[in-house]
């Protein structure tokens, strides 16, 4: 399957979500991860001996780097899951604004790249530093021509954020940030800056639409400035075999799906077939590697036919449970509601 059998929702800016089939493997193919989107990707790819990075603001020695200065940096490969911060609102059983994603807004790649950490302790940190934002040559879209700068915490900028330039073991693909973008591991996409060129160390965190405005999780009513900035992934656990509506025989039912936490990590998957009066516990399959889903899988044995609901819930190793309902918000952020994550077939 390619991309062009992804389910787009806009096309300028292009947002489309990965098919389900493609979430049953623990590395999703670059071609069909997701894609999200504020600004025009670029036409072309950018030749490297033209690209810099520059480190600026609030450290002693600004940095401006040319690509083939990075590469030689120590290299980092890590597995890392990412997701969009609206993966899955149209599954809220009340409407929020968005691009209407269902589960595909998720994928998990290997990437190689360069700790962030190591850039910004060879330009130095001030002591006023406290902040890092990020800022692509991308070009904004709508009369307002509002580019995409996103910020993160010093700590989280200095303990595990990585400056990718390889996806899957290939350079970069042009629309998921080439040469090089930020990926503050755990966190959902919004914090991980595509057509890197600017790294900005600050005082306080950067002041804009896309910091103050959207990526927070508010009510109706509420300032949105004053919502929760949406930072690490939810625990989640999806169900991606089989899938709604399908129409199945009596008898062994192979039960396929996928847990995340974000920084956390997943400890167990349980699986419900009565609408969550009993559970029983799936196993993982598959690698196992901090910041990436683990896969899991369930034989069920069907006892009769009729309407089914199938519910998978996560737990992490820090003792929280994927709740049961999700907590509703304007911009339908964060949905990890087991219920609105439940499966509903035919046995036939």
């Amino acid at each position: 399957m390619d991309k062009k059998k992804m389910r787009i929702m806009s096309t300028r800016p292009r947002n489309a979500e990965t098919p389900v089939a493609y979430l049953r493997s623990w590395i999703t193919a670059n071609s069909v991860f997701f894609d999200r989107n504020q600004g025009q990707i670029p036409a072309r790819k950018i030749p490297l001996s033209k690209w810099k990075l520059s480190v600026a603001g609030e450290v002693c020695q600004p940095l401006n780097l040319t690509f083939d200065q990075i590469y030689r940096l120590p290299k980092v490969i890590v597995s890392n899951t990412l997701e969009c911060s609206g993966n899955s609102r149209s599954l809220l059983n009340k409407k929020a604004r968005g691009n209407p994603w269902t589960i595909g807004g998720v994928g998990n790649a290997v990437w190689g790249g360069i700790w962030l950490r190591d850039l910004l302790t060879k330009a130095g940190l001030k002591e006023a530093a406290h902040h890092v934002a990020f800022e692509g040559f991308d070009k904004p879209l709508g009369s307002a021509q509002i580019k995409f700068i996103r910020s993160i915490s010093l700590e989280k900028a200095l303990s595990s954020t990585l400056l990718a330039y390889e996806m899957n073991g290939e350079p970069l693909p042009l629309k998921h940030g080439y040469p090089m973008r930020a990926l503050a591991l755990g966190w959902t996409g919004a914090n991980c800056v595509k057509w890197l060129r600017k790294i900005m160390v600050l005082r306080q965190p950067f002041e804009g639409f896309f910091m103050d405005q959207v990526y927070r999780a508010y009510q109706k009513g509420q300032e949105p400035k004053t919502g929760a900035v949406m930072t690490g992934i939810q625990l989640k656990s999806i169900i991606t075999q089989p899938v709604a509506g399908d129409n199945l025989p009596v008898g062994p039912v192979t039960v396929l799906g996928a847990a995340y936490a974000g920084e956390a990590a997943v400890a167990r998957v349980d699986l419900s077939f009565d609408n969550g009066k009993s559970w029983q516990a799936a196993s993982f399959i598959g690698p196992y590697e901090p910041y990436a889903w683990r896969q899991w899988q369930f034989v069920w044995q069907v006892p009769k036919k009729g309407e089914h609901i199938l519910l998978a819930r996560a737990s992490d190793s820090e003792g929280r449970q994927q709740p049961m309902n999700a907590t509703w918000n304007v911009l339908g952020y964060g949905n990890n509601g087991v219920r609105e994550h439940g499966v509903i077939i035919q046995i036939v």
